[in-house]
């Protein structure tokens, strides 16, 4: 794509021609699952990310010249849409459309269908980082692309991002942190009387409908349990009237590929399972997200015994220190999850629509500190005081 010096960038169009090896000698020690060479490889291999379906591979690869050496990576995917992101940019879209502008295909740097932080310029070096950041700028007028997107970038490639004029914008995300429980009573105490109480109540009404839960470590799950727990997984989309971003082969192959990743849930009632979820474990650093709630039953407050109380009930059996819960959802905070500001970093190509989109920015950033202190003061947790 582009040349300088000893550096060049290049538009990969897909991480399967990127040996594992010299993918894992870029990522950085706290890369966690979804940075994987296997999960990000198994989303084109079973076709839940193609051009077909508006994610089209377009990954930029910064190589050596003098030995072919890779030297560092940025996801990238040329998307027709805006689906599968969880930051809603429909409103800049229709702006364009209303002054006979294109503003897709744009270009993403994230994890598709994963609303987790992490690095997104992959390099060992800060040299490697800003070429790779000039190159994506670059593909924009080469390919004459309305945008970049880069979404929930880690505080180091942020920086990057923000020095190359990037603009901010920012969410919110609720995330449970284990502060040393070490049992799920603990973590009640922690919490005021209100949502000990609520909690409770929604628990022993799981109880008493005869439902209980079985946990299966991904790599003891067997065929069958993983095709159950695609119907669930399906099902949340069926009854939303879409289709799921995800198909059956792809958690075949994730099982298969990254089995010391993955902790499933299951529902059961009378011996037979009813729903179930999964959790994401990142063991290194002690985080696991929850991903994929589904039921093909429905009981009162199955949702929340299955995927948030059972998760949290894990996470204290096994260290983990902090649960993010995915997207939105502030009915998580009535359950021990906390409000956490997630940034994206977005560049549009336009200059009047870049001005436009910041002065955007900046009233709605005034809106989420207004919300944050909205949520501040409905805190679920209790107050405590040092003598």
């Amino acid at each position: 794509m582009s040349q300088a010096s000893d550096f060049e960038i290049r538009v990969v169009p897909n991480i399967q021609s990127i040996p594992v090896e010299d993918w894992n000698r870029i990522l950085p020690s706290d890369a966690g699952p979804f940075l994987q060479h296997a999960f990000l490889s198994l989303l084109e291999e079973t076709a839940c990310v193609t051009k077909e379906v508006g994610w089209q591979p377009s990954h930029l690869a910064l190589y050596s010249i003098a030995d072919e050496k890779l030297l560092g990576v940025v996801p990238l995917y040329l998307k027709t849409h805006s689906y599968g992101e969880y930051v809603f940019d429909w409103s800049w879209e229709e702006a364009y459309a209303m002054n006979g502008l294109n503003y897709y295909p744009k270009a993403l740097s994230a994890i598709p269908f994963t609303p987790a932080t992490g690095s997104r310029i992959l390099a060992k070096s800060v040299e490697h980082q800003e070429y790779l950041v000039n190159g994506l700028l670059q593909l924009l007028n080469q390919l004459n692309i309305s945008s970049a997107h880069v979404l929930f970038p880690q505080s180091k490639d942020a920086e990057l991002l923000a020095n190359a004029q990037f603009l901010r914008r920012e969410s919110i995300q609720f995330h449970w942190k284990n502060h040393q429980f070490s049992n799920f009573d603990q973590f009640l105490a922690s919490l005021t009387m209100k949502r000990r109480k609520n909690i409770k109540r929604e628990r022993q009404q799981v109880k008493d409908a005869g439902i209980s839960f079985l946990h299966v470590p991904g790599r003891q799950m067997t065929e069958e349990q993983v095709l159950f727990f695609y119907r669930c997984y399906a099902s949340t989309y069926q009854e939303r009237q879409s289709s799921p971003y995800l198909n059956q082969l792809f958690f075949q192959k994730w099982v298969e590929a990254m089995p010391d990743s993955l902790h499933f849930i299951f529902a059961q009632k009378e011996n037979q399972s009813i729903a179930a979820a999964l959790l994401v474990v990142d063991k290194a650093e002690k985080k696991a997200y929850g991903r994929y709630w589904g039921a093909l039953e429905h009981h009162p407050c199955l949702h929340f015994e299955t995927a948030f109380y059972q998760s949290i009930e894990y996470c204290i059996a096994n260290q983990i220190e902090i649960l993010e819960g995915g997207a939105q959802g502030e009915h998580k905070m009535a359950r021990g999850f906390m409000p956490q500001t997630l940034c994206s970093y977005h560049y549009l190509t336009n200059p009047s629509f870049a001005e436009a989109v910041e002065r955007f920015l900046d009233r709605e950033r005034i809106g989420i500190s207004a919300y944050r202190d909205d949520l501040a003061s409905r805190s679920p947790l209790r107050l405590v005081t040092s003598d």
